[in-house]
């Protein structure tokens, strides 16, 4: 079991840069899979990025390839988000969210964060 918060949204211009920290609470955190999601405005929530467990494998949606990075500091129980090159259509909430096994499927995670907004403006 994880507990999982966000942190570090925000709002930002066009071409900008955000990072954002998902703080797990929890023993087993190391086991898990990290997952970040988000969710526009009138759209489904969409898979953006993932690691596993030990943090040697990445994957990324082909929206955000080459401006997102995903990692993760086991020691400090963190995974994060580099986002750069921000554009508008960037715009949405962000949920980390920790699975047994990496997948880009929602359903597939059992723990989610509260969610941090990320507005970008033109």
């Amino acid at each position: 079991q994880v507990q999982l918060v966000e942190s570090g949204g925000g709002l930002v211009q066009a071409g900008g840069s955000l990072r954002l920290s998902c703080a797990a609470s929890g023993r087993t955190f190391s086991y898990y899979a990290m997952g970040w999601f988000r969710q526009a405005p009138g759209k489904e929530r969409d898979f953006v990025a993932a690691i596993t467990s030990s943090g040697e494998n990445t994957y990324y949606a082909d929206s955000v390839k080459g401006r997102f990075t995903i990692s993760r500091d086991n020691a400090k129980n963190t995974v994060f988000l580099q986002m750069n090159s921000l554009k508008p259509e960037d715009t949405a909430v962000y949920w980390c969210a920790a699975s047994i096994q990496v997948t880009s499927e929602t359903h597939d995670y059992a723990y989610w964060g509260q969610g941090t907004q990320v507005t970008v403006s033109s």
